[in-house]
């Protein structure tokens, strides 16, 4: 399949209006985001309810508090006890080596069970998507057998 690209006719077309579609769609995609976020007081923090799902479509939640001058982010232990309540079993030196991985490229640790990250005032919207991001990841593990292959159907028990 040749991967090239026909750019045939593309000096004649405008693309500064294809810009402003684009900024547009984009613009509405924000306000969704926006209008499907939905933030409560829980205890000492605060419950960000995020707009997307995870592998049983429900609204990922993630968790705010004040910290040493920024945010700790948490996903409070949904994660794990999620996993763990599937039968997904991620104590195997396999499943831990792509647990590390993944958090790790999200910048986000694990704390007593927690997925964890710390923001600051200026890198909180990074982190708040990494923290998502790694969530939706991890939960991910319970689609994939011992040699890291994706399954279907129930997940796998070591």
């Amino acid at each position: 399949m040749d991967s090239s690209i026909d750019t045939t006719g593309l000096a004649a077309t405008n693309a500064l209006p294809m810009i402003d579609e684009v900024q547009e769609l984009m613009d509405q995609y924000w306000a969704r985001l926006r209008d499907r976020t939905t933030l409560r007081t829980v205890d000492d923090s605060i419950e960000v309810t995020t707009p997307y799902l995870d592998r049983h479509n429900d609204y990922l939640q993630i968790y705010a508090r004040p910290h040493e001058g920024g945010w700790l982010l948490t996903d409070d232990g949904y994660t794990f006890d999620d996993l763990e309540q599937s039968g997904c079993n991620i104590s195997s030196p396999k499943s831990k080596a792509m647990l590390n991985s993944i958090l790790a490229g999200f910048g986000v640790h694990s704390e007593s069970g927690r997925l964890v990250v710390q923001a600051s005032p200026t890198d909180f919207a990074q982190c708040k998507h990494n923290l998502v991001q790694a969530m939706l990841s991890v939960g991910n593990l319970s689609c994939r057998d011992p040699s890291g292959t994706w399954r279907h159907g129930e997940p796998h028990v070591e």
